[in-house]
């Protein structure tokens, strides 16, 4: 019996390089899509192809053939990378999904996933640090915080309309601060968990215990494993349910707390300096209730053991890059 032929955009990257392991391993036939290769490990995907999806007829031969197309990629980074480049995230992640979704209707494409993010839920709702989950339909009216969440609302309405209209069947997941290993951890696109974890390995590996925190440190967010997250995924992708749907942890810590559970877990003291830096908005965390009752199921990797495991990751990552210098 032959396999299904699914499609994973952004395969090269952090979140669609483990989502084409795990397809694979749940017997899909598969191809990767991205503008470069895996940087940490050789992709799992049948096939690998480099395009670049702002170019729409690259996005029409990428979806060809396929039953199904998971749409990760993207321009991002960590805040630092998102507050200071809104019109090229907005211009490049828009003909990027745009042409994705136009490709895979098209080709007759039968299921398209359509990964959005928290970052569409708007900001005078986290303007606080305890602040309660936050809700899908509480993205609307809608106020977004950056360019970022501005696309990502647009491409969500955009599916909206597909289904409406029976051109595909779409999903819509939102995203809450994806880690894990094999993601990106310097150079200035890393999301707050790596940044933290390679802070502390620096400190640990060079004997320096201070390590910087942008902001006071008491601003909030959950945390979620990318093995969760993929899990989620895949479990969302066979559901019957069309709306956006959160995918994240609904446990809410600072980012002086993550610091600290990271150091501990690697038992090494630290000092925290806090300096100026883009810190995004002052609270965030996840309302899981729809998650439980559609997927029946919800995320379960405990925070201590993803970041250990990342922080293990990073350090070697880390431990590699020391010794290249000396």
């Amino acid at each position: 019996m032959a396999k299904t032929k699914v499609l994973v955009t952004g395969a090269g990257g952090f979140i669609g390089s483990h989502l084409v392991s795990h397809l694979r391993k749940k017997g899909y036939w598969v191809r990767g899509v991205d503008i470069k290769r895996p940087e940490f490990k050789k992709s799992d995907a049948h096939e690998f192809k480099l395009l670049d999806l702002r170019d729409a007829s690259k996005a029409l031969k990428a979806t060809k053939g396929m039953k199904e197309v998971y749409g990760l990629a993207a321009d991002m980074g960590g805040m630092g990378f998102i507050s200071s480049n809104h019109y090229q995230i907005l211009s490049n992640n828009a003909r990027i999904n745009l042409n994705t979704l136009d490709g895979a209707i098209l080709n007759k494409v039968q299921r398209y996933y359509y990964t959005s993010s928290a970052c569409v839920y708007p900001e005078h709702l986290q303007e606080k640090a305890n602040i309660r989950g936050l809700k899908e339909e509480d993205a609307y009216p809608a106020a977004p915080q950056d360019a970022y969440g501005w696309e990502k609302l647009i491409v969500e309405r955009l599916c909206h309309y597909a289904n409406a209209e029976r051109r595909i069947k779409a999903r819509i997941v939102r995203f809450h601060n994806i880690f894990g290993s094999r993601g990106t951890w310097d150079g200035g696109r890393e999301k707050a968990p790596a940044a933290m974890c390679r802070k502390i390995a620096v400190a640990e590996l060079t004997g320096n215990h201070t390590i910087e925190i942008w902001g006071d440190g008491k601003q909030t967010r959950s945390f979620c494993h990318v093995n969760d997250c993929v899990e989620g995924i895949f479990r969302h992708m066979r559901s019957g349910y069309s709306e956006p749907l959160n995918m994240g942890q609904d446990r809410m810590v600072t980012i002086n707390q993550m610091a600290d559970m990271i150091a501990k877990g690697a038992g090494f003291k630290i000092r925290r300096k806090h300096i100026k830096g883009p810190q995004g908005v002052r609270g965030r965390n996840s309302d899981n209730s729809r998650l439980r009752k559609v997927l029946r199921w919800e995320p379960r990797i405990s925070l201590e053991d993803g970041l250990a495991e990342t922080y293990g990751w990073i350090r070697e990552q880390v431990k590699k890059k020391l010794a290249r210098k000396r």
